[in-house]
């Protein structure tokens, strides 16, 4: 396996192309990057990227326990830079055009029932309830450890409302700045992926939680780097999408009663709920910022499947 001393400068064009000119996000432009220095490590300099390569970096990834998931996103890594780099005239011809995708095998996304979301809102609020009795009876030397503990339970208890209510990425919702939020009309200004603006509506569980962290948990965390950030770490600063992650799943894993981790899951959930509760694709696709129309109909076939399965438990000919 060759070892690349130094960053491969075609990979960096194409680092400057997916900033400038194409405008992702830092996440998906650092993905892009990970992935084709692993390809150059693996196959040398990436101006002589061929057919071959490609495979045998792909054999190698597999060999080593590579998921479905992940090959597939390596692979559409290669293939948008091969594209790129065919058209900007550094290949003679575009060797990715032959690669495949593995099969989704049948997946379909994790969801949680309606009841384990009022399961997983129930212990947030009962965590807030706690954190808030211990910060009241906190000696004065302790008070401000108990206060910072409190106001993280109302920033989670908020965090999970509005990742259910809207659907949004994580990303997009710890991107949050105070004044994207229109209180009024309950609508939040999210910047997605190409940063494409739109608007996402949510409910009153969610602007309640919104307005109490906003009232009287931000305070306590803010600081000077602060800024205008919605969500704060208990350092002060925009709080890490990591962060939230595992906030959300130790609180699953508390459940007990779903495999579901993370904030997709509440992504996929909310998703599901909508086109469970008869919202258009159309207006599905626009709340979550799909750019394809299929990304959403991927709901449809998990509304089915919780249909089946009702039915298959409840009819006494299924």
């Amino acid at each position: 396996m060759v070892a690349a001393q130094e960053p491969d400068p075609l990979l960096e064009e194409f680092v400057e192309h997916l900033v400038h000119e194409r405008g992702l996000s830092e996440h998906t432009v650092r993905a892009y990057r990970s992935d084709l220095s692993q390809l150059a490590d693996s196959a040398g300099p990436l101006r002589r990227i061929d057919l071959p390569a490609l495979r045998t970096w792909l054999a190698e990834l597999h060999t080593t326990g590579a998921g479905r998931a992940t090959l597939n996103r390596k692979t559409a890594s290669a293939r948008a830079f091969t594209t790129w780099a065919h058209r900007s005239g550094h290949l003679a011809e575009d060797p990715g055009v032959r690669l495949r995708t593995a099969g989704r095998g049948g997946h379909l996304p994790q969801v949680l029932q309606r009841q384990q979301i009022e399961e997983l809102l129930s212990l947030l609020g009962d965590r807030t309830a706690e954190a808030e009795q211990r910060r009241q009876q906190a000696e004065e030397a302790a008070r401000p450890a108990a206060s910072a503990a409190w106001a993280a339970a109302l920033r989670d208890l908020a965090l999970v409302e509005l990742l259910y209510a809207t659907g949004v990425r994580v990303s997009e919702l710890v991107g949050l700045d105070l004044d994207d939020v229109d209180h009024g009309r309950r609508l939040i200004r999210v910047l997605g992926k190409g940063d494409k603006e739109r608007m996402v509506p949510y409910g009153v569980p969610a602007q309640h939680a919104l307005r109490e962290w906003l009232e009287h948990g931000r305070p306590v965390l803010a600081g000077p780097r602060s800024a205008r950030a919605i969500f704060l770490g208990r350092r002060g600063s925009r709080i890490d999408p990591r962060v939230v992650r595992a906030m959300i799943d130790d609180a699953l894993s508390t459940l007990g009663t779903t495999s579901a981790r993370g904030p997709h899951a509440l992504r996929h959930t909310a998703a599901t709920h909508l086109i469970d509760g008869g919202a258009d694709l159309r207006t599905v696709q626009e709340l979550l910022g799909h750019a394809s129309l299929s990304t959403t109909q991927l709901y449809t076939h998990v509304s089915v499947q919780g249909l089946t399965e009702a039915y298959g438990q409840a009819h006494p000919r299924a």
